[in-house]
């Protein structure tokens, strides 16, 4: 396949990709004890890009996901007090996060079972993913609203952040290892499907 009619497979694949990522995003959530909820698998497409073409292009279709995410959550940025705390919810709960999420791909051909490349992938990115979301908990969201348990801020971030995000993890590496094994698995590789 040439050059040019790549990129607009990876262009289509990716807007359709973004699309389906969004809609599960704002699907009815899991709620949690603690906050946050779980979406069923709303960046399992993001980290398909990533593993199909790559780390580079996974990346790029990534950003474009953030600031289509920050676009539709732009109302909490009302709530910083400070111009720090504002660019602090844009990037650390939302450019930077998702952005990461492009990297799942990182691990491929590096694995001698590639799903245990893809579900690595998905670990490590949903880890970084968490890590931002867990300093803004602590330094900006729990200043803005202490929280009603009067946990420390660092701790209740961790448990605020950490019961949703683990178990979108989890959650996501199943469906991802499962989906690996099935007739989807050329896709996965870069194939089309017959």
């Amino acid at each position: 396949m040439n050059k040019s009619r790549l990129t607009v497979r990876w262009l289509v694949e990716s807007a359709i990709m973004i699309a389906i990522g969004t809609i599960l995003s704002e699907f009815p959530k899991i709620d949690f004890p603690l906050g946050g909820g779980l979406t069923i698998c709303s960046m399992l497409p993001l980290v398909l890009i990533s593993w199909r073409y790559g780390v580079g292009r996974g990346l790029i279709a990534a950003v474009a996901y953030s600031l289509l995410q920050l676009l539709l959550g732009m109302n909490n940025v009302q709530y910083a007090a400070s111009a720090l705390m504002a660019a602090g919810i844009i990037l650390l709960d939302y450019v930077v996060p998702y952005t990461l999420i492009g990297l799942a791909g990182m691990f491929k051909g590096r694995m001698k079972d590639p799903r245990l490349g893809l579900v690595l992938g998905i670990a490590v990115t949903f880890t970084l993913r968490f890590l931002c979301h867990f300093v803004t908990g602590w330094w900006i969201w729990d200043a803005l609203w202490p929280n009603e348990f009067g946990w420390a801020s660092p701790f209740y971030s961790l448990a605020y952040n950490g019961s949703y995000m683990g178990a979108e993890l989890v959650l996501t590496s199943v469906v991802a290892w499962i989906l690996y094994s099935t007739p989807l698995k050329p896709y996965f590789d870069g194939e089309d499907l017959k």
